[in-house]
């Protein structure tokens, strides 16, 4: 009998594989902390005897040289990758046998990499799992535009041809398991569903539906950004990253967190958008641990800025700190946890601002009251349509361009909330006026807001 095991990471968007027979397994795509994947064949009682990756990931650091250091696998990597460490190169065809009648095979599929490799595997002879990384997702495929630009066109048309290739090769009943494709940006749709099998894929999946030219004019033209540390991501998981270090930081009082502030560090709060608006230390900014933490701060952060992470628990420290490891922030410069009051010196009063909803902003509006409304959605959400009269800075450009919102009062909101508190955070910094609006965009027009289109202003 075979397994497969789904190690999900759901802040980062991605899934990690373990699979195998009574005795021995392979790991698929394996995450930074590979302790999670050690537990996991631990529960089964197998040994790691393989360890593989689809591609250099461009979104995430991965474990896989350390697993197969600290396992003695044998680590898998596609001969196209190029990369600085020694592992074994695998080609397109290449088998090799997981455990008895367990066999795994290499398909070559680029596009989302020139390199991208997925990996079949059957069960004496019969296939029962492909794990597709960046290829063949649920519903959509890997974006191809994260290697080079004048590549983008050449990968989109090689997506096209490899998920071709796998639907041509398999049978419809395998399950297909994606790496990317449940909030990952390396995604260029998000996933439809939670699985998925070759037939289905066959009946619904752009790639498999649409001929080639149809395809990649809508893929290229759905592209959205790209967090800017995966610029960093990419050489990072060439060069071979080095071990994860998960030991707790040093503890900071009121005196170290300001005097890191003064420095020009980031100190991060990392509770909920309603505590932080409630009472922070001023010049702290918001990533609530719950949201997408590794996504927006690696994003936002100038790299290599140190950090330093208030909690309201060790609990919520120790999960951050695991999380943004994963993205390449390594060791925060210090942390606090517990009180707020404990986090500012002695006589000084923790920051707060105001939140509301969009009928709240519409009755301001209402009584004629000049106000900033700020949108950092991103500019293929604005262009579904936005309030009237808004500014636009996307979330992911407004620590730079703060400096670009209009004097007033300052309404911010997302399509949800968790965004316009990062955004409140920031300008609250910056020593603006700044009320988060927490509330979802639908709201909007329900409380009786104008909505504009980008082409309906011209």
């Amino acid at each position: 009998m075979f397994f497969v095991d789904t190690l999900e990471f759901e802040g980062l968007g991605n899934r990690s594989y373990l699979a195998g027979g009574p005795s021995a397994a392979v790991a698929i795509d394996p995450p930074r902390d590979i302790d999670q994947v050690l537990a996991a064949a631990a529960r089964r009682g197998v040994r790691i005897a393989f360890v593989a990756e689809t591609h250099v990931h461009n979104d995430y650091v991965t474990g896989g040289l350390e697993l197969a250091r600290v396992t003695g696998a044998e680590y898998l990597v596609p001969a196209g990758a190029h990369v600085s460490f020694a592992r074994v190169p695998v080609a397109d065809g290449d088998t090799v046998t997981v455990d008895e009648g367990l066999v795994l095979r290499a398909l070559a599929t680029p596009g989302h990499t020139p390199h991208h490799t997925s990996y079949a595997l059957t069960d004496d002879g019969r296939g029962v799992a492909v794990f597709t990384g960046g290829s063949l997702l649920i519903g959509t495929v890997g974006r191809p535009d994260l290697v080079e630009p004048r590549l983008t066109e050449q990968l989109a048309r090689a997506q096209h041809a490899s998920a071709h290739r796998l639907a041509d090769e398999l049978d419809d009943e395998v399950p297909v398991l994606p790496t990317h494709g449940f909030g990952s940006f390396c995604s260029s749709s998000q996933a439809e569903g939670d699985a998925t099998t070759i037939g289905r894929e066959r009946k619904t999946n752009d790639a498999l539906t649409q001929d080639v030219d149809t395809f990649v004019a809508e893929l290229l033209a759905g592209l959205d950004d790209v967090p800017a540390y995966y610029a960093h991501m990419g050489p990072a998981n060439a060069a071979g990253p080095a071990p994860v270090d998960l030991t707790p930081p040093g503890r900071a009082d009121g005196e170290e967190i300001a005097s890191r502030l003064a420095a020009g560090e980031w100190v991060v709060d990392l509770r909920s958008r309603m505590a932080f608006a409630e009472g922070h230390v001023a010049g702290s900014f918001n990533f609530e641990g719950e949201g997408k933490l590794a996504t927006y701060l690696a994003w936002l952060i100038p790299w290599g800025k140190p950090v330093t992470l208030l909690a309201g628990t060790p609990g919520q420290l120790a999960d951050a700190q695991r999380e943004l490891a994963r993205v390449g922030i390594d060791r925060p410069a210090a942390a606090a946890t517990g009180d707020p009051a404990d986090w500012v010196r002695a006589g000084e009063r923790l920051a707060s601002f105001p939140r509301a909803r969009f009928a709240d902003l519409a009755q301001v509006r209402e009584r004629g009251e000049d106000v900033v409304v700020l949108d950092v959605r991103r500019d293929s959400e604005r262009a579904g349509g936005f309030v009237e009269g808004s500014v636009h800075i996307p979330i992911h450009e407004l620590y730079g361009r703060v400096g670009e919102v209009p004097d007033g009062t300052v309404w911010v909101h997302c399509a949800g909330g968790m965004r316009a508190a990062i955004a409140a955070s920031l300008l609250d910094a910056a020593g603006r006026d700044v009320v988060a609006v927490d509330d979802g965009f639908d709201a909007a027009t329900d409380a009786g807001l104008v909505l504009a289109r980008p082409d309906s202003t011209g």
